[in-house]
């Protein structure tokens, strides 16, 4: 795990050395085991790198040339096939001489040119210079799970594995992105190629793009190799999703215990988490010690998973570790790690996820975690909501429904929504009746909660709806289902993995994310509804495939929280005057995107504090840090 940056600049005038010098140390938390520079004055070219070591630890410095000099390589994360790749390449006489996946790239890159991502199965995003085309080939993930940013005009280049690379270089200045605030707005995320700051983009998920150095002038191409397909062949029965899924998640735990340092895991006490806990229990305790990482809250039952946890750990008999957070210093930590994630993004959850991955970091140097269950196999709350209201509907009009998912069948596991009643109240009085992709723009709109905090004219703006609506509608005759996990595949879980990303980074510590193994993806998506979300139960498939592992109190959970954090509680407490001096600041008035005085009332009445007025401390904190200061 690694940080790359690079620059490409054709007006001479600019220092490359110094630029690209200065670009490393803004990420140097990403790899602080090492770093490399390679610059070709001729193409007005540089690369930097920052390491962190996981396998060969001796030999994996970048930028990585291929034997020939003529192509050099800075990448991040993890090819987990590459030892199948590098015998079946050696065999073809490729002259590999290391035991490393930056080699593999290389030379699987020279055997099938920009189809090599096809073979390639694990997390990266990298950057590619073939010296003898001129051309520049640079990729991410099939999940977004590593991250690339850049920004390109006709005369340059620059990019980085996080935003305040591409700021560092002193060539680009932090500006406001009017349209993916309107996405942050709403949703706590941008859509698409959008980030927060003006002309500095994203490579989506899937996709790669190309910089053409041919005649003094820069051109980019921007291409998608990889999409997901929900089409279900409905030719199996129920047994064969089972196994096959048992067998997928098996092998995709196997790929990501591999390395050379001591490997831990995250360890909430959710199904997610606890299922990727056991199924790599007995291989990483044939290595030695398995050492498992839980945070826990000091507010209430509500907010503490631990017990879970706990059952877990002694089910696998790992060496179990937790971390009280209570009442967190906001003003301490918070600015902190808005910088670290270059732009505020998912919800609170951050602060947990810190707190954990910096102390797992003075044990372990890889730590495995569970997300992606819930994008894959029905887990969230607002997907039963969204079905249920489906249900309604149907019924009352009189449309015929699939008996699966009719009212009855769902009964049993309504349970789910006991912590919900606020929301479901909300959305079934005013979306009742409505289109699908209404209400599920609805319950993914972080703006519409109960404390509607920003001013009407935002409220009403409707172009993020659009935006929504063509991602949401990508494929039409997909069912509601595929449709609302369509939608988060492609947006909330990358902002998810972003967080992820940049706490464990921040720390210098690695997380991989078993459960988003593109091959298990891909097989996820081919199960049929009726065998996925059977009767409105979450993670039906999911857990079927895990019973004989995971300890049936953590198995037949009602009550998943999802990691909560006690904002409430803590908005007032300690943390009030921290709160309300950055909201009601000079200069937060002066943007004009809160009403302070509906803020004002909700402090004053002791209302519950929403994921609005959460997104809202976020965002001010992001425009003094970047905005303000002219970073």
């Amino acid at each position: 795990m690694c940080g790359i940056a690079g620059i490409i600049d054709l007006q001479e005038t600019c220092d490359l050395k110094s630029s690209i010098e200065s670009m490393k140390y803004s990420i140097k938390h990403r790899g602080p085991d090492g770093h490399g520079t390679y610059c070709d004055e001729d193409f007005r070219l540089a690369f930097g790198h920052q390491l962190l070591s996981i396998v060969d630890v001796k030999k994996g410095r970048q930028p990585f040339f291929s034997e020939d000099g003529q192509i050099v390589l800075v990448f991040n994360g993890e090819i987990y096939n590459y030892p199948e790749l590098r015998h079946d390449l050696i065999q073809e006489k490729y002259p590999i001489t290391r035991n490393l996946d930056t080699e593999v790239i290389i030379y699987a890159y020279k055997k099938w040119g920009i189809d090599c991502l096809q073979y390639f199965r694990g997390m990266f995003a990298f950057s590619l210079w073939d010296k003898k085309n001129k051309i520049l080939f640079c990729a991410r993930d099939r999940l977004g799970i590593k991250p690339f940013y850049y920004f390109f005009n006709k005369q340059k280049f620059i990019f980085s594995s996080e935003i305040k690379g591409i700021l560092a270089s002193h060539r680009v200045h932090a500006e406001i992105n009017t349209r993916a605030l309107e996405d942050y707005l709403t949703f706590q995320f941008c859509l698409g190629q959008e980030t927060l700051f003006k002309n500095i983009k994203k490579i989506e998920p899937g996709y790669y793009l190309i910089i053409n150095c041919h005649d003094q002038t820069l051109s980019l191409t921007y291409q998608q190799y990889w999409e997901i397909d929900y089409k279900t062949p409905n030719i199996f029965e129920k047994p064969y999703y089972i196994d096959k899924l048992s067998k997928l998640l098996e092998e995709s735990i196997a790929l990501h215990i591999q390395a050379d340092v001591p490997v831990g895991a995250y360890l909430s006490g959710g199904l997610d988490s606890s299922a990727v806990v056991c199924l790599a229990s007995t291989k990483l305790k044939e290595k030695g010690s398995f050492k498992t990482f839980t945070g826990t809250f000091l507010e209430g039952e509500r907010y503490d998973e631990s017990v879970y946890a706990m059952q877990v750990a002694k089910y696998v008999q790992s060496d179990h570790h937790e971390i009280a957070m209570h009442d967190t210093n906001l003003s301490e930590i918070l600015p902190e790690l808005i910088y670290f994630m270059d732009e505020p993004a998912a919800g609170p959850g951050l602060l947990p996820q810190y707190a954990v991955s910096k102390f797992a970091a003075k044990h372990v140097k890889v730590v495995l975690g569970g997300h992606g269950g819930d994008e894959l196999f029905m887990g969230y709350a607002r997907y039963l909501m969204a079905c249920l209201e489906n249900c309604f509907a149907s019924s009352i009009s009189g449309k015929s429904i699939q008996k699966w998912m009719s009212l009855a069948s769902m009964e049993k596991n309504l349970v789910l929504l006991n912590h919900y009643k606020s929301t479901l109240k909300q959305f079934l009085g005013s979306r009742l009746f409505c289109e699908e992709d209404a209400s599920y723009f609805h319950l993914m709109d972080r703006k519409n909660s109960e404390n509607k905090i920003y001013f009407p004219e935002i409220i009403e703006n409707n172009r993020c709806f659009t935006r929504f609506q063509e991602l949401f509608n990508r494929y039409k005759n997909d069912s509601l289902i595929n449709k609302m996990l369509y939608f988060d595949l492609k947006s909330s879980l990358p902002a998810l993995l972003q967080v992820e990303d940049r706490m464990s980074m921040s720390v210098s510590l690695e997380s991989r994310v078993p459960l988003l193994d593109h091959r298990l993806v891909e097989f996820a998506a081919t199960i049929p509804d009726k065998i996925k979300f059977s009767a409105g139960r979450t993670k039906h498939i999911f857990r079927e495939a895990v019973k004989n592992t995971v300890p049936k109190g953590v198995l037949n959970r009602k009550d998943k929280m999802g990691f909560p954090v006690p904002l409430t509680a803590w908005f007032y407490g300690k943390q009030q005057e921290f709160v309300k001096d950055v909201l009601f600041s000079k200069k937060s008035k002066e943007r004009g995107l809160v009403d302070l005085n509906k803020i004002k009332k909700i402090f004053k009445n002791n209302l519950p504090i929403s994921r609005s007025i959460w997104g809202a401390l976020c965002l001010e904190l992001w425009f003094v840090r970047f905005i303000d200061q002219c970073y």
